[in-house]
């Protein structure tokens, strides 16, 4: 397991990546993120608020967080593709002195990550929140990422050797 601290909005938050095939509790679960490959190359997306990313996103009501993760590519990348559970990133928030209980986000979170071969690559029209779609070596990632950490790096090791794996 690997573990960061970082700063989100003034905030000191404990990230910790745990490669896992299961899920946590429901109501835990914060957001949804994968790692889409194509020809060895990652797509990243430029949305609206964060700069590029990675798709990702947050579940809607009555859906799962692979059909969430599913969902989100499609609108923000315009990509379909097989997609397995990599694991998750644990989103503390124990030393976060702004945090409360009334707080958006519990003090345990977790963000969903998946992998996809993508199998289909459809017309890009920017319609939902990203405004361009690239396909990038790994390496190159943090160039493009701002907020790019080392959980997201052992992440990124997970989802390529998957990817590895599946050629």
């Amino acid at each position: 397991m690997t573990a960061a601290y970082v700063d989100w909005g003034g905030a000191r938050i404990k990230l910790t990546w745990k490669e896992a095939a299961y899920l946590p509790e429901r109501e835990c679960i914060t957001s949804v993120h994968g790692f889409c490959f194509l020809g060895g190359k990652v797509l990243l997306v430029n949305l609206q608020n964060r700069g590029w990313d990675i798709p990702g996103g947050h579940i809607e009501k009555g859906e799962s967080p692979k059909q969430c993760f599913k969902r989100e590519a499609m609108e923000e990348g315009y990509v379909e593709g097989q997609c397995t559970q990599m694991g998750y990133i644990i989103v503390d928030h124990s030393e976060n002195l702004q945090w409360t209980e009334r707080s958006a986000y519990p003090k345990i979170g977790y963000q969903i990550f998946y992998h996809m071969d993508i199998e289909r690559m459809f017309d890009f029209e920017a319609r939902y929140e990203s405004s361009e779609r690239i396909l990038v070596d790994p390496p190159q990632i943090p160039e493009f990422c701002e907020g790019w950490h080392e959980t997201l790096a052992e992440a990124l090791n997970s989802a390529m050797k998957r990817s590895i794996s599946n050629l």
